[in-house]
């Protein structure tokens, strides 16, 4: 196996400069830049990464934490990240953190004792304190959690207008909200803010559903549709995540209720869970694979001590389907 010794002996020029060549610093000129990359085709010279990343204090891997990979948004989202983590010349480490309360912590308490060089955070348990503690570049996805932690998000006002609005116009008199707990300051919190306004501007009776605090599981999903529809609660409109939508859907099904003509239903996310459902699904479609490559853009600029990087809110569109007028 080539080393780096015989790379420069090959380009007839010293190691320090076949070692600029391939950590990208300091001056090397083209020519003698061009010699020392034939030679290492030549020899079929490989860089020792693990070596590179050492001499630099980095590990070449980015962690990205969610509260449940299985979750169709958050799989996604991880999919698309890492692709784009890979393109950079970075690995991902996936860390699903929803099965216990502590599990985000003692992932943040392993990935600051040098395992990582970043962290992008999607997980939602821990306290903004908990995070000014780590020593390492934080993205966060749709959470408020420090002035100097960046943030990616959608558009989620818009998305909760658009999906309201939809509702209004398919005729819907008596709607049926499925809404998170607003436990911490997150950017998605404001698509059910602007729902509820958009149904009280306009006199429609709004019926909110609060789900659980992260529960993301489609065991919990399906009992909470049944307790609604069990309720003897009226409604002709459903607003929820796409997951929600699906089910509601299916329960609908069971009932007898026919979609649009009985029940109008709107879902949020626009995943695959939501596109391959039938009849097609009315959407609100976040931008999910920019929101991951924006999410790694940030992180690696960080990485790179580019200090100045700011927050991104991405816009969010109406994907009209089957499932309203």
């Amino acid at each position: 196996m080539a080393s780096i010794k015989d790379v420069a002996e090959k380009a007839n020029v010293g190691k320090a400069t076949v070692s600029r060549v391939l950590n990208n610093s300091g001056y090397v000129s083209d020519e003698t830049r061009r010699k020392i990359l034939n030679a290492m085709r030549e020899l079929d010279y490989t860089p020792n990464e693990l070596a590179r990343n050492l001499y630099h204090m980095r590990t070449g891997i980015v962690a990205i934490l969610v509260p449940a990979v299985s979750h169709p948004y958050f799989g996604e989202f991880v999919e698309y990240a890492e692709a784009e983590l890979y393109r950079m010349g970075f690995k991902a480490m996936i860390c699903n953190a929803s099965r216990t309360e502590t599990e985000e912590k003692e992932y943040l308490e392993m990935l600051n004792s040098h395992v990582v060089d970043g962290i992008i955070t999607g997980v939602h348990t821990l306290d903004v304190e908990d995070y000014k503690m780590i020593k390492r570049p934080i993205v966060a996805l749709d959470r408020y959690l420090d002035d100097d932690i960046p943030i990616v998000a959608a558009d989620h006002y818009k998305g909760g207008v658009l999906a309201a609005m939809e509702l209004v116009r398919s005729g819907c008199r008596s709607v049926l909200h499925f809404s998170g707990t607003e436990v911490y300051r997150a950017p998605y919190f404001q698509r059910h803010v602007a729902f509820d306004e958009v149904m009280k501007k306009h006199n429609i009776k709004c019926t909110n559903y609060k789900l659980r605090w992260n529960r993301f599981d489609q065991d919990y999903v399906k009992q909470a549709i049944r307790e609604v529809f069990e309720s003897g609660t009226e409604f002709d409109g459903i607003f929820g995540v796409d997951l929600l939508a699906v089910e509601c859907m299916n329960e609908c099904a069971r009932r007898g209720l026919e979609i649009p003509e009985d029940v109008k239903v709107v879902a949020y996310d626009g995943t695959y869970a939501a596109k391959i459902a039938a009849p097609r699904l009315t959407l609100i479609e976040q931008p999910i694979e920019e929101l991951a490559r924006a999410a790694v853009r940030m992180i690696v600029q960080l990485i790179a001590d580019e200090k100045e990087v700011e927050n991104i809110t991405l816009d969010v569109k109406l994907v009209k389907g089957e499932t309203t007028y």
